[in-house]
């Protein structure tokens, strides 16, 4: 099940946001408590009608067929500062557009504002044992961004077909100079046809798995035949994020 709110805060280039709250099967009975994962760009995890061009990830449908004990709670991104917002760093877009990083802002607001709102209001697990955060291009980004910066808050993630490209020398000291605190597990992809949509992308995904492992971070790494950046391509993933991070259906746990 599916429920939406709305959400407002600093962090958030808009005042009025719509968060999409998924509650596993069972919800609600016997008091349970579940842990939780976070996720960049809500309005593409659930459902075709409300994805951004058509399709979605199909996310509650696999959780819901598997039986999978998680909440996924995440607010739809803002269309026209997204890149901004998800970016922990500044760098001009392919169209030579400055962007002012948002990033470290907008999860300032995350841990201070949402992830309370959503302990307060739900049955969760709140300790950082128990929560995850995630996402996708500019969300894949972010998760690696907050695995080595809100490390006491998150303790795995998954950055699928994370943008890298993003003024790489500073993303890289994000990575590098990162202690990632609790040895984090994370799941890392890129799609075999997206190498070509950047420079050096290859090099770039292998540079971080390097690193990642050299830290101490429990790293699972693909690269996935014939992905593309593209909602489609990643829902394909989720089985492999989900049990990557120690998601089970019910009866595997």
């Amino acid at each position: 099940m599916v429920i939406t709110r709305h959400v407002q805060g600093g962090g958030l280039s808009a005042g009025d946001r719509k968060a999409y709250i998924y509650l596993p099967v069972g919800y609600g009975e016997n008091g349970r408590r579940y842990p939780v994962m976070y996720m960049f760009d809500g309005q593409n995890l659930f459902s075709d009608d409300c994805a951004s061009f058509g399709k979605s990830w199909g996310l509650s449908d696999y959780l819901d067929y598997t039986d999978t004990p998680l909440i996924v709670a995440s607010v739809a991104s803002d269309p026209e500062n997204r890149l901004s917002e998800y970016s922990p760093v500044d760098f001009v877009s392919p169209g030579g557009v400055k962007i002012a990083g948002r990033g470290k802002k907008y999860m300032d607001w995350l841990v201070r504002e949402f992830k309370p709102y959503i302990d307060a209001n739900f049955y969760t697990l709140p300790q950082r044992e128990h929560t995850a955060i995630g996402g996708s291009s500019m969300g894949g980004l972010m998760t690696l961004f907050a695995l080595a910066k809100y490390g006491k808050y998150f303790s795995k993630g998954a950055a699928l077909s994370p943008s890298l490209w993003i003024n790489r020398g500073k993303t890289a000291e994000i990575v590098n100079g990162a202690k990632f605190w609790g040895n984090p597990t994370l799941y890392a992809d890129y799609g075999s046809r997206e190498f070509s949509n950047h420079a050096e992308q290859r090099e770039a995904f292998a540079d971080m798995c390097s690193t990642l492992i050299k830290k101490g971070v429990f790293l699972t790494a693909r690269i996935v035949p014939g992905g593309t950046h593209c909602e489609r391509s990643w829902g394909k993933q989720i089985p492999f994020f989900m049990n990557a991070l120690g998601f089970l259906p019910e009866n595997e746990l």
